[in-house]
């Protein structure tokens, strides 16, 4: 086996263990709509043909509440990771080609949010709107963009130092064909592998924030919330934070898994 197919392998491991997720959370609440109707009297119902990991301690469908918990964290981590990684690579071109004061401010910012772990910045974020949305958002994509800011500015810095962008410029050609031309081809590698590991942590984050109750608010299904309410009866019916854990698991397995392979002449 040579060494490329050697990593190949993992690769394609994580984008079949992402696509059953995304085809889960998808397809899923087309097949299961209703996530919040409560049935008192099907209490902790074992799994059936319709129902295939049960009811919940209130009567509730867990394949529908986990279908809209699993897409519910995917595009809103996708979100933050997307706004994250724009704005940091935005700022991170804009202080490397600068350079001066511009560069001195945006470090310094950087420096400051660096300063505070990023956890800490969505529960100052999310206690101020307990859980809402926009707000988890907000807090995630602040925690997240000085990543992208510090790796861009790093690497762009070499990048326009070079030759090859110095012949550029003085062939008259602007910012926009030496972005296109010389960072960007250089710069995708590293984002898209950050922006995977970002995903992960994003997942993992809102998970931990519901987990401990200052998350997404019930009765809107979310991973850790649905961990958090199962809890008390796992002893009766342990589906019912077996079925979180196994989503949760696999989609920062399949995170983790993806990475671009790099492929030496």
């Amino acid at each position: 086996m040579t060494p490329l197919t050697s990593r190949a392998w993992p690769q394609r491991l994580g984008y079949l263990l992402l696509a059953a997720v995304l085809l889960f959370a998808l397809v899923g609440p087309l097949l299961w709509p209703d996530y919040a109707g409560q049935q008192l009297m099907r209490f902790l119902e074992p799994a059936s043909l319709a129902e295939p990991l049960g009811r919940d301690q209130l009567g509730r469908s867990v394949i529908a509440r986990l279908a809209s918990a699993a897409r519910l964290s995917l595009w809103l981590a996708g979100l933050c990771v997307l706004s994250a990684a724009l704005l940091g690579c935005l700022l991170g071109v804009l202080s490397a080609w600068r350079g001066g004061w511009s560069d001195t401010v945006l470090r310094g910012i950087a420096d400051g949010v660096l300063a505070l772990p990023g956890l800490l910045i969505v529960l100052i974020f999310s206690a101020m709107a307990q859980g809402g949305f926009f707000t988890l958002y907000l807090g995630l994509a602040l925690a997240q963009w000085v990543e992208y800011f510090r790796m861009t500015r790093a690497r762009s810095r070499l990048l326009l130092a070079s030759p090859h962008v110095e012949a550029s410029r003085l062939l008259g050609f602007g910012p926009a064909y030496i972005v296109r031309r010389h960072l960007w081809p250089e710069l995708a590698p590293m984002l898209l592998t950050m922006m995977s590991f970002g995903l992960a942590t994003a997942i993992l984050a809102l998970s931990t924030l519901g987990f401990v109750g200052v998350g997404i608010q019930p009765p809107t299904p979310e991973l850790g919330l649905m961990m958090t309410e199962a809890l008390p009866h796992y002893s009766e019916a342990p589906q019912l934070l077996l079925a979180p854990v196994t989503v949760l698991a696999t989609t920062l397995a399949a995170l983790v898994l993806l990475r671009p392979l790099e492929v030496t002449p």
